[in-house]
């Protein structure tokens, strides 16, 4: 399951076990559940969990007791021996229940049963137990950043959420198990779950090793379509949506087979017998084996995008089909982003919108992962952060790109169906990743996974060019020195001319040292130069390169929130909310590193750093400095602005813009503004969802229009003359 794991790995290494055992494995080191059956009971009115298990556990020679946890909110009723191989008296086999100190809401079941003997120990248990699942979810604490909402989970009049944070089942970590489950639910309920669905969605069938076991109820109108891919395979497509949107259930479903039309040639046979789509209570976007959640929020935004829905149907073989080695890094999220934010593009022939997404990969790494702050995709385990987001998912996909233009289309492309079909069912790590690309690429590829997966850091790229005097007029030749900053990586560079014919010339090289030079012929008398002009190379953008935008001011370690009063009166509470939710979000943090708050300025001079403008727009020092660091640009009007080379008039407007500080590079003056109080406010909530463009055009808080401008990623450079 694709979800955010709080693993228990320190009651398993106090236990003295390994963190996981596979299927692969002829002997289990450390006991495994095989297959649970479920017999379970949901009373959302009262929060209520009933439930027997009758479960088999596997477990090495010798093995001596085995230990399982479980919610300390539910009330062990029962345990009894089921089955015994080799055999065992039952008077032999103990049970003790115990609380782990360092988990309050962990217990843990042991079992005792001592076992000689050289073959593999099977153990067949039902445990009956009961109790109460009541995490209502929380909003989550992130202002930038989407993230579910935080619950553990949670079972209720709104909805039933039960998933491995819940541990609403006896587990030993690491198992990969097959599931037999029965539910009963009020009626007007329905449930979801991984496998087949069987008798009316009341039982399911997991007949493919996975993880662990997700389980949704609420009251959805369901929509199925019994569908073939064009490969021929039947695959049931579902929606579960709530009534006020079941009438998008034909768009989701169109949407799903289109995506597993695109991915089953790429990927092999899809895993499961069916792909639902279902509507949650609470924000989310996680991806189960066979099904997708989705908060109702995104579900109402149409969410069938390459980067949303797309996503979540390759994680079906990227992640629910082939599991991460969570304790050696998580490189599924990297693979899975590649293949669907970034690579579907490609194949569906849109070039400028992949070019798009290789430079926004670049560009975010760059805002949130400062040098003293980086670490190695292969350290990438969960994000929690933009910081973790840029590195483990947009550097990690980068990476399989760099790769595939390492190694080539049939190398790589071989390299990931050989993964998905290897590994099925079992897991995998950076480790066998290389393995396997290694095999499809016929050479040894051990200095790409150690520069790119297992150190920290990007290049930086620099460069200079100086002409060689020739007597020959149809050609010209370059000394071009490239400087990747601290950085010692060898990459492939792609260098772009623009000729005084009007032609464009490109030039591919090898960089393999800090600094390096090169000889380059050129078929005419070039004008100007770009360097990685197409964003191919994973390298480090000078933040007074960046086009300014909000995210620039989140991300300088000097901040400073000016709120201007405006002359209309109270034209400043609409945004308090808005200061009220930074300093909360802050507030743990050292007060160097605090956003600083001030009203108006007065005649004071601006503070050093970014600045982040709120209010109605008056002749205060404030204002008068983002209009001479925006210059031409922006223009404010009577009844609006002007912005982008045009005028928007009218009381439901509002503006986002930034401009560069140019007397402090890396530093941006940014403001939000509404013609009236009513129009800000109604961008202010999700301010920082539009963090990426120069300026952004908000009517009635939909947005109408977005620009960058001094955009220097990879700028042309003009060369000397003759």
């Amino acid at each position: 399951m694709i979800r955010l794991r709080y693993l228990i790995i320190g009651l398993l290494v106090s236990l003295g076990c390994s963190v996981f055992s596979f299927p692969s494995e002829p002997l289990a080191a450390v006991p495994s559940i095989r297959h649970h059956q479920l017999i379970v009971e949901l009373i959302p009115s009262t929060h209520q969990l009933i439930v027997t298990d009758h479960l088999t556990v596997e477990a090495a020679p010798g093995t001596q007791s085995v230990e399982f946890s479980l919610a300390s909110s539910l009330h062990v009723e029962r345990i009894e021996l089921d089955s015994c191989t080799p055999p065992c008296q039952p008077s032999e086999v103990k049970f003790e229940t115990t609380v782990v100190p360092e988990h309050p809401g962990t217990q843990r079941l042991t079992l005792h049963v001592p076992f000689d003997g050289g073959q593999v120990a099977r153990i067949g248990l039902m445990v009956r137990y009961a109790g109460e699942i009541n995490d209502p979810p929380r909003d989550p604490r992130h202002l930038r950043f989407v993230t579910p909402s935080e619950t553990a989970g949670y079972i209720g009049s709104e909805g039933v959420y039960l998933s491995s944070e819940t541990q609403w089942y006896p587990d030993i970590e690491g198992s990969l198990a097959t599931y037999d489950l029965s539910i009963s639910v009020p009626d007007g309920w329905s449930v979801v779950s991984q496998g087949a669905m069987e008798q009316d969605g009341r039982r399911w069938a997991v007949s493919t090793s996975s993880e662990a076991l997700t389980v949704v109820a609420n009251r959805f109108v369901v929509k199925t379509r019994d569908w073939k891919s064009r490969s021929g395979q039947p695959i049931q497509l579902a929606a579960y949506l709530f009534p006020e949107e079941a009438a998008l259930a034909e768009e989701y479903l169109d949407a799903s087979a289109r995506y597993l039309d695109a991915y089953i040639p790429l990927l092999g046979p899809y895993p499961f017998p069916k792909f639902a789509v279902v509507e949650n209570f609470f924000s989310s976007g996680l991806g189960m084996p066979s099904f997708t959640l989705l908060g109702s929020g995104v579900i109402k935004r149409h969410y069938t995008q390459p980067y949303a829905l797309g996503h979540e149907i390759v994680h079906s073989w990227i992640g629910n089909g082939v599991f991460n080695r969570i304790d050696r890094g998580n490189w599924v999220e990297g693979l899975t982003t590649y293949l669907s934010n970034y690579y579907y593009h490609e194949l569906t022939g849109e070039e400028a919108q992949a070019r798009e997404q290789r430079r926004l990969m670049i560009l975010g790494y760059s805002v949130y992962v400062g040098p003293g702050s980086d670490y190695p995709v292969a350290a990438f385990t969960r994000k929690s952060d933009e910081k973790d987001n840029a590195i483990g998912y947009q550097k990690a996909a980068m990476v399989f790109h760099m790769l595939r233009r390492e190694i080539g289309e049939a190398g790589f492309w071989q390299g990931v169906r050989t993964l998905v079909s290897r590994y099925q069912g079992q897991a995998a790590d950076w480790q066998e990743l290389e393995t396997v690309f290694e095999e499809t690429a016929g050479r040894e590829l051990r200095w790409f996974f150690a520069q790119w997966v297992e150190s920290d850091g990007a290049p930086g790229l620099s460069f200079e060019a100086s002409k060689i005097p020739s007597l020959d007029k149809n050609r010209t030749d370059l000394n071009v020195r490239i400087d990747q900053g601290q950085s010692q990586r060898r990459f492939h560079l792609e260098l772009e001319f623009l000729l005084s014919d009007g032609a464009r010339h490109s030039v591919e090289v090898v960089v393999a040292s800090p600094t390096q030079q090169f000889t380059i012929t050129l078929p005419g008398r070039p004008l100007s130069m770009r360097v990685d002009p197409n964003f191919q190379l994973f390298r480090r953008i000078p933040r007074s390169d960046m086009p300014p935008m909000l995210n620039l001011y989140v991300t300088d370690r000097r901040r400073t929130l000016v709120m201007l009063s405006g002359r209309e009166s109270g034209a400043t509470e609409p945004l308090r909310g808005l200061i009220q939710r930074i300093q909360a979000q802050e507030q743990n943090k050292p007060e160097n590193e605090r956003t600083v708050v001030v009203e108006d300025q007065g005649g004071d001079p601006l503070p050093a750093g970014s600045i982040l403008i709120l209010g109605g727009f008056a002749e205060r020092p404030p204002a008068s400095a983002l209009l001479r660091e925006c210059g031409d640009r922006l223009h404010m009007t009577g009844k609006g602005f002007a912005v982008g080379g045009r005028a928007y008039d009218g009381s439901t407007k509002a503006l986002l813009v930034s401009c560069h500080r140019q007397a402090m590079p890396g530093s941006v003056v940014t403001l939000l503004y509404g013609v009236t109080p009513e129009a800000a406010s109604t961008v202010a909530r999700l301010l920082f969802f539009y963090g990426w463009q120069s300026y952004v055009v908000f009517d009635e808080g939909k947005v109408v229009a977005r620009g960058d401008w001094d955009d220097r990623m990879n700028a042309e450079v003009r060369l000397e003359s003759n």
